[in-house]
């Protein structure tokens, strides 16, 4: 069974939205709990007050409670957490979203009836890069598909989307068929188990660690793109390392976004997304 814990950057202000899951097998998730809760109570004696969660934009900025740590010394905790995650092996999935673009032509496309919003877009891409990354080999003589599902979503708590988003996922539109190459008597989303679950990210490490990623992918992307300006001088360097072990532990590009041979679900997902995701 496969955990898929799940957040989102950039539903603000901000030029690019991000959406990241943190993929924990269940035999190793009770190890993992202890070790990030371990994690937390390091930095709690570090800033000296209890932290129960990290909100990474505060801590990045040096906000209450980390504002008595120096720049050094946050870009030491956050190289901590990024090794963290590479002990760990967790594998992640990931997509992101030019959010001047969404907005300027996505109303226009003949999906956003079954869509609409830029939260539900992003959570469809990444549960359908679960279904096909995870469903088993659907092209070539076997054919060999997984029909029995295993793995679970959960999201951080978002009111306002739960319901909808649920409906979508249990009655998926046929135009999502293609994206994980369906088959004619396989059940749509088939590794997706039960419905979506969303969950407070103050009780849930990893989606505290999902939030994590999201902020860095995030701000790599607008760094890259020009869409934002470092704040020290060897930021862009330090965040495309971070990044970079990102990349390095996702599923594989073609899961997300294939570079050739893409049905026209992938190609929707593709055309929203920055370019520079395509090179990293």
């Amino acid at each position: 069974m496969q955990f898929i814990y799940i957040d989102e950057s950039g539903l603000g202000t901000e030029p690019i939205a991000v959406m990241v899951g943190i993929i924990a097998d269940s035999h190793r998730m009770r190890i993992t709990k202890e070790h990030w809760n371990n994690l937390l109570c390091k930095l709690s004696s570090i800033v000296k007050q209890e932290i129960d969660e990290i909100h990474t934009r505060d801590f990045y900025s040096g906000n209450s409670p980390w504002r008595d740590l120096n720049g050094k010394q946050r870009s030491e905790i956050i190289e901590e957490i990024f090794y963290w995650l590479q002990e760990r092996r967790h594998s992640i999935v990931y997509t992101a979203v030019n959010k001047e673009l969404f907005f300027k032509t996505f109303n226009n496309e003949p999906y956003y009836i079954d869509i609409k919003t830029l939260w539900r877009f992003m959570a469809l891409h990444i549960s359908l890069a679960i279904q096909k990354r995870y469903q088993g080999a659907s092209r070539g003589n076997k054919r060999t598909i997984n029909l029995s599902g295993h793995c679970t979503l959960i999201f951080d708590n978002e009111n306002r989307e739960e319901k909808r988003f649920t409906d979508l996922l249990l009655k998926a539109p046929d135009w999502t068929d293609t994206y994980y190459d369906r088959k004619l008597h396989q059940e749509k989303f088939s590794q997706i188990v039960d419905v979506p679950h969303f969950v407070d990210s103050k009780d849930v490490g990893l989606i505290q660690l999902a939030d994590f990623m999201c902020f860095f992918m995030r701000r790599y992307i607008e760094l890259n793109m020009g869409l934002s300006k470092p704040d020290y001088i060897d930021e862009i360097d330090k965040v495309n390392r971070w990044v970079n072990i990102i990349f390095g532990e996702s599923i594989s590009k073609s899961n997300i976004f294939p570079s050739r041979g893409r049905c026209c679900c992938s190609d929707l997902f593709y055309r929203y997304a920055p370019n520079i995701i395509f090179t990293s």
